[in-house]
């Protein structure tokens, strides 16, 4: 088990990535804490976990609240008495066209996607340094991080963000023994692609994947859990692309 005994806490826990990460690091010997502002789905998380023979609690939080974001940081250390990894990966996502798009829709994304990555490198990161831990900061970047798309402005300026932000947090927070490091998925199969199924238009997405499907949410956890052990240590500040190759030749 490459995280025995470690304590980490996922946001976003209760869908999608999220859930499989959780599921993956109880299956390392993990302790995680499930943080997700949906209640019923976090704690739909917390009994499969369970019922695995894990060690987890839920807590919920709005990223989008730095106060919320420390408390959820706070309450991990209170429940396990340190906390190891946090992987900063709440997100949401539309799509609009940019001169269609108003200024409280990009501002939502960029509060989630963006301020709340933020929060929790930054409050994770003061715990870790107060306790002594040499800890992994994870942030959910993607592959429109890297690429443009069309009508997905805001969430491709916040992805972009993570991924430098990660970098930079990485650079300071380094001499603490902490490393920051990001996941960057492609198209994954996670409830973000609900709308676009039920419409018909996944291909749209999945033929620039190399498997031409989408990616299964537990591929993503392996590389965040791997990226969470010790056989990873060589890795710091940089984001992996985990995107099944849609990078690869654009």
């Amino acid at each position: 088990m490459r995280l025995k005994d470690k304590v980490a806490v996922i946001t976003g826990g209760g869908s999608g990535i999220g859930r499989a990460t959780c599921l993956k690091f109880v299956e390392e010997g993990a302790k995680v804490v499930v943080a997700d502002f949906n209640e019923t789905a976090g704690n739909e998380t917390v009994e499969m976990l369970i019922e695995i023979g894990g060690d987890a609690v839920f807590k919920k939080v709005d990223v989008t609240d730095f106060q919320q974001v420390e408390d959820m940081i706070n309450f991990t250390v209170e429940t396990f008495g340190r906390i190891d990894t946090i992987f900063n990966n709440a997100g949401i996502a539309f799509g609009k066209p940019l001169l269609e798009l108003n200024p409280e829709t990009y501002e939502k994304i960029i509060k989630v996607n963006q301020d709340g990555v933020y929060y929790g490198i930054t409050l994770a990161g003061r715990k870790m340094r107060e306790l002594g831990i040499q800890g992994t900061i994870i942030n959910s970047s993607s592959v429109f991080g890297f690429l443009a798309n069309a009508y997905t402005f805001s969430y491709n300026a916040s992805k972009g963000a993570v991924r430098l932000m990660t970098q930079t947090a990485a650079l300071e927070l380094a001499p603490y023994g902490i490393r920051v490091v990001g996941v960057a998925p492609g198209v994954v199969d996670t409830p973000i692609y609900d709308p676009v199924r039920a419409i018909g238009r996944e291909d749209e997405f999945t033929h620039k994947q190399m498997t031409k499907a989408f990616t299964p949410p537990s591929h993503i956890a392996n590389v965040v859990a791997f990226l969470a052990s010790e056989e990873a240590l060589a890795i710091n500040g940089s984001t992996i692309l985990a995107d099944d190759g849609y990078a690869s030749f654009k």
